[in-house]
């Protein structure tokens, strides 16, 4: 219905004047919205200089880069899980798509990403032929998709393009890539892969040999004699894929060098010229002995050609929570853009058996490019494959609770499930009691990273410990992963029962560790108030040797009181957990001039790194915040601390953003957020990075995401608080999830709330406008 039609329906009913004005107000409201909604497509009227103006495309577990060069179509090839022998995340390889006559050699060229549908179009013509190739990938099947379409006919080469055609012996920084990193034993090397033609297509693969990084650091860290009973994820492993197109045939192999590295390639070609193709990439991972077993499951594989059921669940993604700004402000509109394309890039590895990885994710790209020093493979990226950086992993998994992606949350969840019985173990050896110890920086197999677990430690050095300054007694993160768990049940209803031997355990390690540490010291396992004695502890990396760290008494404070409100608790688990609820110590204050503020533990003997977590009790752990007790005191912190001053910053991993919209500071969110996700300076916006870890850097993306997300809606218990941060003069459209199976949808426009959509309705009771 058109504005006239409008005005004239309403008239007609002799509704007032107001009232016309209200509802063409939501129409027009609602139209700037939708503009702007498909403002966010990615578009390139140009072609790319090299794989760092790449642009993400994916689904699945699968992720794309996609760019054109000099004429050519390229594409990295990544998938979840593709950890080879020493722990490096590999990429499956590069495809080079070459056409004949070059439809991308003319005037006229357009790459797009089509946001909504999850998929990207690359267009161009040359004289008479103009071509549309669609890249996408299956969701529901790990297959690459290439549609080709042109007006005339071409000749079509496909060249499957690897570095790994031989054994590379890795030196020096390379090793970040894997998990050896700067303390190599011995010569490292990158194993070749297996690729060749078969059938019409290219096969490739890697095959992981017997002994692995697992065997090295199970002997490194005493744990031999238990080797047997240890969950290995890199034993039998094999990952790879085929290539294969209509109407193409081998024609042979060629090779070269892009950027720094050389690489040879294995070359499909139209059989005749063809004014259409359709080439398909599968890719297969799995554990098993046997190279026909996984060619056996890689071919049969489903190619689904049919795109429809794929773009359904993006668009059903993208609805299901948004934020869309339109506002005079373009760094907020910005903002909201580049949270829209993080969420893309983390949609398209909803269904990995391993989580999105902070470092990069499945979106890297050839390392000079971000580092010109490190003229390494495209397989390079800082701080490990198959290591976790738990500090790191929990930005990119918090967000996704408001934004309703719980079905993601899972391989972050699994991931710890899985290491249980690791971390387990590795505490009954070291120290003889129960519980999970999982440290910091950790292996996909649930043992501390090699290399910062120490290869030159006294000879009596305790086992279970990490000889490091930055790592030493921080066990805590495990604990942000617990809490997700606990709050899917909230959120969604989800029945969690699987992970709470996970829960319990993390928890018993501290009530367990921390009895045995004081009574290796004297006769009492309590202080003089019945508390656990937290020492030595860690705030973070930042205050080391702490005595009784805020963000581990916050930790357990909240983890412990959300799961003694789980339904299925026995009498007997209750009664546990309340008693160690108990011997929590208080959290400590110390002043700066006359005003308190929340200390980082009650003493510490060093600073290490540039992290606040005295504010973690604001931030992930809600103790305190807007219409809490002790909100003043957790101001003065954010303002007057002069260690969180210094370490202020929006770079990488910092969550000031997300401080300042928990404590209701408008101002300082909003420049925080939007300094932080402004555009990266890459041709893809939400490329941030290196930061302090890798490029892309996801870690960024999620802390971005948090902070926006917290300026425009908080929870507490029931209490839903909108707009809590959020500057007045931003118009915003936004849908998000609240706790208890809730959706909050609300447009503000010119500083007034003039639509809300809670469900379920009753939810609407609980509602807090912050804006009024």
């Amino acid at each position: 219905m058109g504005f006239n039609a409008l005005i004239y329906l309403t008239w007609s009913k002799n509704l007032k004047l107001s009232l016309v004005f209200s509802l063409s107000l939501c129409f027009l409201t609602s139209n700037v919205f939708s503009q702007e909604k498909a403002s966010y497509n990615v578009v390139w009227n140009t072609q790319s200089l090299n794989s760092s103006a790449s642009m993400p495309v994916g689904g699945g577990d699968i992720g794309l880069n996609l760019w054109v060069e000099n004429g050519n179509v390229y594409l990295y090839l990544s998938k979840s899980g593709t950890f080879d022998e020493n722990n490096t995340l590999l990429k499956l390889g590069r495809v080079k798509l070459k056409l004949s006559p070059n439809p991308f050699q003319g005037q006229s060229f357009k790459q797009e990403l089509i946001l909504k549908d999850g998929y990207a179009q690359i267009s161009g013509s040359n004289g008479k032929l103009s071509t549309k190739i669609n890249v996408w990938v299956d969701v529901f099947n790990p297959v690459i998709h290439l549609d080709i379409k042109s007006s005339q006919n071409t000749i079509t080469e496909a060249s499957y393009e690897s570095w790994r055609f031989e054994d590379r012996i890795t030196k020096g920084k390379e090793n970040n890539q894997n998990s050896y990193k700067w303390a190599p034993q011995g010569i490292v090397k990158t194993l070749k892969d297996e690729i060749s033609f078969k059938n019409n297509t290219v096969q490739f693969y890697h095959q992981n040999k017997p002994e692995t990084v697992f065997d090295i650091t199970v002997k490194q860290q005493g744990l031999d004699d238990r080797k047997a009973e240890l969950f290995n994820p890199l034993k039998n492993l094999i990952f790879g894929g085929s290539m294969h197109g209509d109407n193409l045939l081998p024609a042979g192999n060629d090779e070269g060098i892009y950027l720094s590295t050389p690489f040879k390639a294995w070359t499909l070609k139209s059989k005749k010229p063809s004014r259409s193709s359709h080439i398909t990439i599968a890719l297969h991972t799995v554990k098993t002995e046997s190279i026909s077993d996984w060619e056996k499951q890689l071919t049969s594989l489903k190619i689904n050609n049919n795109h429809k059921s794929s773009i359904k669940w993006w668009n059903d993604y993208f609805e299901k929570s948004f934020i869309y700004i339109n506002s005079k402000d373009e760094s907020a509109n910005q903002s909201a853009k580049n949270y829209q394309l993080f969420r893309y890039m983390l949609g398209c590895n909803a269904f990995g058996k391993y989580p999105t990885k902070f470092n990069g994710g499945l979106f890297t790209f050839d390392p000079q490019l971000t580092d010109t020093a490190l003229k390494y493979t495209p397989d390079f990226r800082n701080w490990g494959g198959g290591t976790h950086t738990a500090q790191n992993q929990r930005l990119v998994y918090w967000p996704m609770l408001k934004s309703g992606d719980f079905e993601m949350m899972k391989p972050q969840f699994d991931f710890y499930l899985d290491l249980l019985k690791n971390a387990e173990t590795r505490t009954e050896a070291a120290w003889g009691h129960n519980g999970a110890s999982f440290t910091e920086q950790l292996e996909n197999f649930g043992l501390p990273n090699p290399a910062e677990y120490g290869w030159k430690r006294p000879a009596d050095f305790n086992k279970g410990m990490e000889y490091n300054a930055w790592l030493e007694y921080e066990w805590d993160t495990v604990l942000e992963f617990c809490m997700m768990i606990l709050e899917t049940e909230r959120y969604n209803g989800n029945n969690i029962e699987k992970y709470l031997p996970l829960i319990e355990s993390s928890l018993t390690f501290f009530k367990e560790h921390y009895t045995y540490l004081a009574k290796q010291r004297g006769a009492k396992a309590l202080d003089a108030d019945g508390h656990l004695v937290l020492y030595p502890g860690s705030g973070a990396e930042t205050y080391k040797m702490a005595y009784n760290a805020t963000s581990t008494i916050a930790a357990l404070k909240t983890v412990l009181e959300r799961l003694l409100e789980h339904p299925n608790l026995s009498e007997k688990q209750k009664s546990e957990w309340k008693t160690m609820q108990k011997t929590i110590p208080p959290i400590s204050f110390r002043t700066f001039g006359d005003r308190a503020t929340i200390a980082p533990a009650k003493l510490w003997e060093r600073i290490n790194n540039t992290e606040s977590p005295q504010l973690y009790s604001v931030y992930p752990w809600g103790i305190y915040g807007i219409g809490k007790p002790g909100l003043d005191t957790a101001i003065n912190t954010f303002k007057y601390d002069t260690d969180v001053l210094k370490f202020r910053s929006y770079i990488g991993w910092k969550q000031d953003n997300i401080f300042a919209a928990r404590l209701g500071l408008t101002e300082d969110a909003a420049k925080l957020t939007t300094t932080k996700l402004k555009d990266s300076g890459r041709r893809f916006t939400a490329f941030w990075g290196p930061g302090f870890d890798w490029a892309p850097d996801h870690n960024w993306g999620g802390s971005g995401m948090i902070g926006l997300q917290e300026m425009l809606m908080q929870v507490d218990g029931k209490k839903i608080y909108l707009y809590p941060a959020w500057p007045k003069e931003w118009d915003v459209h936004f849908k998000l999830y609240a706790p208890y199976q809730t959706t909050v949808e609300g447009t503000l426009k010119d500083g007034k709330l003039i639509d809300l959509k809670v469900l379920p309705e009753s939810r609407k009771a609980d509602i807090i406008n912050m804006i009024k």
